[in-house]
C-alpha cells in the first residue's frame, strides 16, 4: 500500500492475528475517550455519547475485565454548564476559548459535572466509579507514582472503575495538544495493562484525511510499518487528522511496552465488545520490540 509516495507496507498476518487474540483476552484494559467522543458539534458535553461509552465499558466489565477509563470532556461540560443558552456568558466563553486560562477555568467547572454524569450512567449498571485527577509530574515523581498505582490497584481490587483525567487546572500542556493521549499511554504502561483502546471520532488511523481524500482507508495494523505511518500522520495537521499524531504515538509507546493497542471509532456499535470478541476493529498496534521500517 502506498499513499503520496510513502509505502505503508504490511504487517505479517500471523502477527496481527496473535495481537488481536491478545487484545481479546486482555484482563486489564485502559479505555481512553477523547473530547470529540464525548461532546457535540458545539463542544458541549453530549450525554448520549457518554451513555454509549459507559455501555461499551460495561461490555468489558461483564466479561470480568478490569477497566480503567481515561476521560476528557471536562472543558466541554464546563462550557455547557456556564453557557446554558445565556448569550452574554456564551460570548465570553467563545471569546476566551483559545486562552489556556479560560480552558483551565472551564475544566474546573466541568469536572464535577462530568463525574456526576458518569456516576449516574454507571449507576444504571450498579457499577461504582472513582475520580482520579493527575498530572505528568505525578507519574514522574517516584513517591506520587507509587501512591497513584497503589490507589488504582486498590480500586480495581474492589471492582471499581477508576475514571482518570488530567488535572487541567494546574497542567496546561494537555489542553494545548494531546487530549489525554499521552497520559492514557503513560497510565497503561504504569499499570502494566494488557490493552489500550483509544476511542476517537474517526474509525482508526487512515492513509489520508477521509474528509478530503475519498480513497483514504483505515490502516488495519501498525507494527514494522510504524515509520511510514508516523510519516503520514506527522505530515498532517492536528485539524486534518483530529489530533491523530499523538494517538499514534501513545499507542506505539504501549505496543513497545509489550501490550497491543487499538485506535477505533467511539461511534462504532459495540466497539469494545468487538475488540473483546477478536473482531477486526479500527487500527491495531501489535506488540513490538521497537523495530520500524525507517
Amino acid at each position: 500500500m502506498t499513499t503520496d509516495g510513502v509505502s505503508l507496507g504490511t504487517v505479517d498476518a500471523g502477527v496481527v492475528d496473535d495481537a488481536r487474540t491478545a487484545a481479546a483476552e486482555a484482563d486489564r484494559v485502559v479505555v481512553k475517550a477523547g473530547t470529540n467522543s464525548l461532546t457535540d458539534d458545539e463542544s458541549r458535553l453530549d450525554r448520549v455519547k457518554l451513555d454509549k461509552l459507559v455501555a461499551d465499558v460495561m461490555d468489558l466489565r461483564r466479561r470480568d475485565k478490569e477497566v480503567v477509563l481515561v476521560s476528557s470532556g471536562a472543558v466541554g461540560a464546563g462550557i455547557g454548564r456556564l453557557g446554558n443558552g445565556d448569550a452574554t456568558v456564551d460570548a465570553e466563553i467563545d471569546r476566551g476559548s483559545d486562552l489556556i486560562e479560560e480552558s483551565q477555568a472551564l475544566s474546573t467547572v466541568g469536572q464535577s459535572l462530568l463525574m456526576r454524569h458518569y456516576t449516574q450512567s454507571f449507576d444504571r449498571y450498579e457499577q461504582p466509579v472513582a475520580q482520579i485527577l493527575v498530572t505528568g509530574a505525578d507519574l514522574d515523581a517516584p513517591e506520587r507514582f507509587e501512591n497513584f498505582t497503589n490507589t488504582v490497584e486498590t480500586l480495581l481490587d474492589w471492582g471499581v472503575v477508576p475514571i482518570i483525567n488530567e488535572n487541567d487546572a494546574v497542567a496546561t500542556e494537555e489542553l494545548r495538544i494531546g487530549d489525554n493521549d499521552m497520559l492514557s499511554a503513560s497510565v497503561a504502561i504504569a499499570l502494566g495493562v494488557d490493552l489500550l483502546v483509544t476511542l476517537t471520532d474517526v474509525d482508526g488511523v487512515y492513509t489520508g484525511n477521509p474528509e478530503r481524500d475519498p480513497d483514504a482507508t483505515v490502516i488495519e495494523a501498525v507494527g514494522t510499518n510504524y515509520g511510514a505511518v508516523r510519516e503520514i500522520t506527522g505530515d498532517s495537521t492536528t485539524t486534518d487528522f483530529g489530533g491523530i499524531e499523538t494517538k499514534v504515538e501513545g499507542a506505539r509507546d504501549v505496543a513497545e511496552s509489550g501490550a497491543p493497542a487499538v485506535i477505533a471509532g467511539s461511534a462504532t456499535r459495540d466497539v469494545l465488545a468487538r475488540i473483546a470478541a477478536g473482531k477486526p476493529t479500527g487500527t491495531l498496534f501489535v506488540p513490538t520490540t521497537g523495530e520500524t521500517n525507517e
